[in-house]
C-alpha cells in the first residue's frame, strides 16, 4: 500500500472501544465489537501462526483467538485478572470471521469528533504494521492509536485464523 493511500485513510468520527497493550492505548470501532469477556481457557491448535493463541468455546461456538501482543511483536506477558478477550467481527473480500483478540486491559468507550482524529503518520518503508493504523485519536494530552479491525490480519492470516476454528 503506498504512503499516499495510507495517509488519506482516516478513521471515522464516532465511538471506539479503547484498550491497553503495554503502555499504549488503542481503539477499535465499536461497531466491530460484539462483546468483551474475561480471559478463559484457550485450546491450542497445532500448525497455526505464533500469534494465534488457539480457540475458545464461546457459548457453543468455537472462535479463534489472536494474541495482539504477539501480533504486534511486543514482549509476551502472563495473563492477569485484567487480561480480556475482545470478540470482533472482521472480514475481507468474501471471508467474514468472528474472532477474539487478547488485550492487556479494556479501558472505556471513547467518542472522537473529526477534528480529534489525525491521519496515521508515515512510518517509513517496510513498516507493514502501520497499515492497520487508520488514525490517531486525540483527547487532551492523550493519543489513542485507532486500528482497522479488518486489516489487523492480512488476507492469508485471516484465512489461517478462520481455519483454526474448523
Amino acid at each position: 500500500m503506498s504512503s499516499d493511500v495510507q495517509s488519506a485513510t482516516l478513521a471515522k468520527p464516532g465511538k471506539y472501544l479503547s484498550f491497553v497493550l503495554g503502555r499504549e492505548e488503542y481503539g477499535l470501532e465499536i461497531l466491530k465489537v460484539q462483546e468483551i469477556i474475561g480471559i478463559m481457557e484457550v485450546t491450542r491448535v497445532p500448525r497455526t501462526p505464533p500469534y494465534v493463541r488457539g480457540v475458545i468455546n464461546l457459548r457453543g461456538r468455537v472462535i479463534p483467538v489472536v494474541d495482539l501482543r504477539s501480533k504486534f511483536r511486543m514482549p509476551i506477558l502472563a495473563d492477569t485478572e485484567k487480561t480480556c478477550v475482545i470478540v470482533v467481527q472482521v472480514g475481507q473480500q468474501d471471508l467474514s470471521v468472528t474472532m477474539g483478540v487478547i488485550v492487556d486491559e479494556v479501558s472505556e468507550v471513547l467518542s472522537f469528533t473529526q477534528d480529534q482524529i489525525e491521519p496515521a503518520p508515515y512510518f517509513g518503508g517496510g513498516m507493514d504494521e502501520a497499515e492497520y493504523v487508520i488514525g490517531m485519536g486525540k483527547l487532551g494530552k492523550k493519543v489513542v492509536i485507532l486500528l482497522d479491525a479488518d486489516r489487523v490480519l492480512k488476507g492469508e492470516e485471516l484465512a489461517a485464523v478462520a481455519q483454526a476454528a474448523h
